[in-house]
């Protein structure tokens, strides 16, 4: 999964096609391909690597009227050019690029497809090769592509072209984003508008469950019973600001939304060719001998950090203290003997952080920045920097950075296990693409968040989020989150704290939202829900899959235990958001704050 680009009209194809996935590279990807149809038949060019590596292939000379095209992160196998798309069925007659996951592709392999030789490893492959079998026995190309869309199962964008019908571009779409671009002599396809806007700023919406026929003189939607439906285009008004925002009202929610893309960066960045863990020498000698971690940061990175010191301390095995910035500087605990001192800052300019670096410069410790902005002043002055390749983050209030730290630190500390010779028991790789399919998942189910913000933060000026363990960490992050955007009074506790003091705040409708991703404290999380709804508290549950219970608001998709932060968020950044929107506040620029903090 990641971009899709398509396009049927007159012969600029090949450009708009390459254009297009450029402006999609900020999704992260691995691998990339097009495919553009003419007179000749199907001309297909694949690379694993980079857009500049697919320009450098593709045939200048080759002149086509239209054609798709993908970028892709791996989901199902390795990245390689066989595994990249878009994919052919056997025949070589129709070719298609998809985004998502096809959960039943088992299944359908096994029962449809045992006689056909596969070549490659991904899902996508059985999606064109079942359409494939089915047009054999229907002889119709739209009814094919409906029944074969009924049959799937998962999250999924595609677009499919055929060569025996070379006018039109089959589209369809569930849990995966895609919209088709209107022009006068042509039409588009894209996962995202920012592709095609040099082309078109008018687009029409396609819905879950819809088949959608592009031709370059219009466009068809239809249900997947062959009902015809009709809808409206809208415009994207665009300025310079715009352009930037892409179709989003807030860079907020892009950002929100750039979650999945930024992980899937992060984990380009810190693999090597052999796909294992790439962290500086320098840095994994600091880890290996330090005695103690002390971690310094401000807001949003502080809790970035509490979430850090969770997975150094079980992966790594070295102590951890987390600390305030600004407290730090002034009142300094008693230092262990080997220190190390990693400072997290999404802008590397926070001033409380530096003042903190420079004493302990002075006093000869070793530093780590962990910052979006690899040439800021904690980046420059600390001796060593990780990255976190988040892009630039615009908004005041900090998501995609928020996440990125946990990532980084995460891969800090499994490179830091594998140096000390430690066991693992999950590849950190994997379970961080896993993460990124599931933040994916959640970023589309916009709806139901602005649905569960409205309902219950419409009549209020407080609210209380409680967690136990981790979720604890996350709760406060969520907490913040909410006051700084919406400036309704947000607390984060440890859930079993409620009955020390603050149980006395709650009254009829008060929202109290639990999150409960962790096994060993799923029942007492949800026996502290219990004491909150036995007085009147308006309550809300966000547990993980397999620990879910009936009446759960939210199931987060699986992933590991101490990855489930990167993921219950989320949904609590989604709910700040769309409470910020209905109180209409100014996202982007709340009130009294700044991106960089740079006075103490």
């Amino acid at each position: 999964m990641c971009g899709i680009v398509g396009y049927i009209g007159t012969d600029k194809t090949r450009d708009v096609l390459l254009n297009g996935l450029e402006k999609l590279e900020y999704r992260g990807y691995d691998s990339a391909g097009i495919a553009m149809l003419n007179d000749e038949g199907v001309h297909l060019f694949k690379v694993k690597g980079r857009i500049q590596a697919l320009r450098d292939k593709v045939d200048n000379d080759v002149q086509s009227t239209m054609g798709i095209g993908h970028t892709r992160w791996a989901t199902h196998g390795e990245p390689s050019v066989e595994n990249a798309h878009p994919h052919q069925s056997t025949s070589g007659r129709f070719t298609l690029v998809h985004n998502g996951v096809i959960e039943n592709y088992y299944e359908l392999r096994d029962a449809y497809l045992k006689d056909i030789t596969l070549t490659s490893e991904t899902d996508t492959e059985i999606v064109v090769q079942l359409i494939e079998l089915v047009n054999n026995e229907e002889q119709d190309v739209m009814k094919t592509f409906r029944r074969v869309m009924g049959m799937l199962k998962g999250s999924y964008a595609i677009a499919l072209i055929d060569k025996e019908n070379p006018d039109m571009i089959y589209v369809s779409k569930n849990r995966s984003p895609l919209l088709v671009g209107l022009g006068e002599d042509f039409n588009l396809v894209a996962s995202d508008a920012i592709a095609t806007l040099k082309e078109t700023n008018t687009y029409l919406e396609i819905e879950d469950g819809e088949v959608v026929l592009v031709k370059p003189a219009g466009v068809t939607i239809e249900k997947l019973d062959g009902t015809v439906v009709t809808r409206e285009p809208y415009i994207v008004e665009t300025d310079a600001a715009d352009t930037e925002k892409g179709t989003y009202d807030y860079f907020m929610l892009k950002e929100i939304d750039e979650q999945p893309f930024v992980i899937r960066k992060i984990i380009q960045h810190y693999q090597d060719e052999e796909n294992n863990i790439k962290v500086e020498q320098a840095i994994r000698t600091e880890m290996a001998e330090a005695d103690r971690i002390y971690i310094v940061a401000a807001g949003t990175s502080y809790n970035a950090g509490l979430v850090g010191k969770q997975v150094l301390e079980n992966v790594a095995g070295i102590p951890v203290e987390v600390h305030i910035a600004s407290e730090f500087s002034y009142n300094m605990p008693l230092l262990s003997e080997k220190p190390l001192f990693i400072f997290i800052s999404q802008s590397g300019e926070t001033a409380d952080s530096r003042s903190v670096l420079v004493k302990t410069q002075a006093m000869g410790y070793p530093s780590i920045t962990v910052t979006n902005v690899p040439g800021s002043t904690l980046s420059r002055e600390a001796d060593y920097t990780l990255p976190l390749y988040a892009g630039p983050e615009i908004a005041v209030a900090s998501t995609k950075a928020y996440t990125a730290q946990i990532a980084v630190l995460t891969i800090l500390a499994v490179d830091t296990a594998v140096a000390k010779g430690l066991p693992l028991e999950f590849d950190p790789l994997q379970e961080l693409a896993i993460v990124a399919n599931a933040m994916e998942t959640l970023t589309d189910q916009k709806e139901t968040f602005e649905q569960m913000s409205l309902d219950l933060f419409k009549d209020t000026r407080n609210a209380f989020y409680i967690g136990r363990g981790v979720d604890y960490y996350v709760v406060q992050e969520a907490s913040l989150k909410l006051k700084e955007i919406s400036y309704i009074q947000a607390e984060g506790f440890a859930g079993g704290e409620l009955k020390h003091g603050t149980i006395a705040l709650i009254e009829d409708g008060t929202p109290v939202i639990a999150i409960a991703t962790q096994e060993n404290v799923n029942y007492s999380i949800r026996g502290n829900v219990q004491e909150v709804a036995a007085r009147g508290a308006n309550t809300c549950i966000v547990s993980m899959e397999g620990l879910d219970q009936p009446g759960d608001t939210v199931v987060l998709p699986h992933v590991h235990s101490l990855l489930t932060p990167l993921v219950s968020v989320v949904p609590m950044q989604l709910l700040a958001y769309y409470a910020a929107v209905q109180r209409d506040c100014d996202v982007d620029k709340p009130r009294n704050l700044a991106k960089s903090v740079t006075v103490e």
